[in-house]
């Protein structure tokens, strides 16, 4: 059994997660999401106005096994906000409707991208 620490896979999420203040690990891409969780999730980002990158994780099985055993969380889309771990579709939909995930966005020193 490898090292986690020394698992490419993994090792390739950590530098996404620390390069970028947002990311949506994703089936598809922003501009073409491949199911109804990450189009949720993407609407959602693009509403609150923040620029993200967007990790498509059907690029390979690897990277999609790999994504929900970096934070042992199950399903994706998932959400990272300045390196933490923020939720799937439901907590960033819950999060949002509460107003949470602005204030999130805030508080991290993300602002919004303007048109």
């Amino acid at each position: 059994m490898t090292d986690q620490n020394a698992d490419p896979v993994h090792a390739f999420i950590d530098s996404a997660v620390k390069d970028h203040d947002v990311v949506l690990f994703m089936k598809g891409t922003p501009d073409s999401p491949r199911c109804g969780f990450s189009s949720l999730a993407v609407q959602i980002l693009d509403h609150v106005g923040v620029a993200f990158v967007g990790v498509d994780v059907l690029q390979s099985e690897s990277l999609r096994e790999g994504i929900k055993t970096y934070t042992d969380w199950p399903t994706i889309p998932q959400l990272y906000v300045k390196g933490e771990f923020v939720g799937g579709s439901d907590i960033v939909r819950e999060m949002f409707q509460s107003g949470e995930l602005q204030a999130l966005m805030a508080e991290k020193g993300i602002a919004r991208v303007e048109d």
